[in-house]
């Protein structure tokens, strides 16, 4: 090992690959020797980083249709097919072959960590980058995770008063609509709630399905967004959202991430409401 560079010897030592002379002999460099102090420090900082931004990427929602495909799909037919038995081979590589694998594979790994340590500031490069605008969605995912498990306080107001829902809804978010008859798709009107996405008032149509399950269509004033009448859908842990954007409003359907009906019903919501 002192043949390797210095690099090596510590990732090594990091990963409790080093003998105990070796360890013993590497701290005392990293206590006195303070170019070598500089490189391990270099060298831990960069993994610790480095493992927080893999973290990050693993929180990232999974898209809903994903989510469908991988549910729907149908396992592969197998076929009798008579076995192959490969012969065996050994592969036994040579110490000097072994010892440049790990060195390749340090490197790249160290070349990564080391990207994301030095970036500005101590952070990933890509953090460095401005932070994206609050998603309305991440607030109507909440607060469907909260209300729809309140079934006896579901709604403010419950669905005989079709028109109050209206006219209330309206002063108050400043978006005209229609109460979309979901029927068709086994949702029942159960009412409607006021709530507070993204700092601003937003409708809550309240459905429910056979299964006692809760979806809901929500909407709220956006001006500040161009026209997309695509629609996106992501899950949210166990929530799963389906939105657009159309004339100054965006509008969500959320329920169950498991519910794969939910981008039909935002297909009808979006030409009905």
């Amino acid at each position: 090992m002192k043949k390797t560079p210095l690099e090596a010897r510590l990732s090594a030592y990091m990963d409790g690959e080093t003998s105990r002379e070796e360890k013993e002999e590497l701290e005392r460099l990293i206590s006195s020797d303070p170019e070598t102090r500089r490189v391990y420090e270099m060298l831990r900082h960069g993994s610790d980083v480095g493992r927080r931004a893999f973290d990050e990427v693993l929180k990232e929602p999974v898209p809903l249709a994903l989510v469908r495909a991988i549910k729907s799909a149908q396992p592969p037919k197998v076929r009798e097919t008579p076995r192959f038995v490969p012969p065996s081979l050994k592969l036994a590589p040579s110490g000097r072959q072994a010892l440049a694998a790990a060195l390749i594979l340090f490197f790249v790994g160290g070349g990564i960590g080391y990207f994301y340590g030095t970036a500005p500031g101590g952070q990933p490069a890509a953090q460095t980058a401005q932070a994206p605008a609050h998603n309305w969605t991440d607030d109507i995912a909440a607060s469907h995770r909260i209300y729809a498990h309140q079934p006896k306080h579901l709604a403010e107001l419950p669905a005989t008063q079709v028109v109050e829902i209206t006219q209330w809804l309206t002063g108050s978010v400043g978006v005209k609509f229609n109460v979309p008859d979901l029927t068709s798709v086994g949702l029942s009107f159960q009412g409607a709630r006021l709530l507070v996405a993204a700092g601003k008032p937003t409708g809550q149509l309240i459905y429910k399905n056979a299964d006692g399950d809760v979806i809901a269509v929500c909407f709220l004033k956006d001006n500040g967004t161009e026209d997309n009448s695509e629609l996106n859908e992501v899950i949210k842990d166990d929530v799963g959202v389906v939105s657009w954007h159309r004339n100054g409003t965006a509008y969500a359907v959320v329920g169950p991430s498991a519910d794969a009906t939910l981008d039909d019903i935002a297909g009808r919501v979006s030409t009905s409401i």
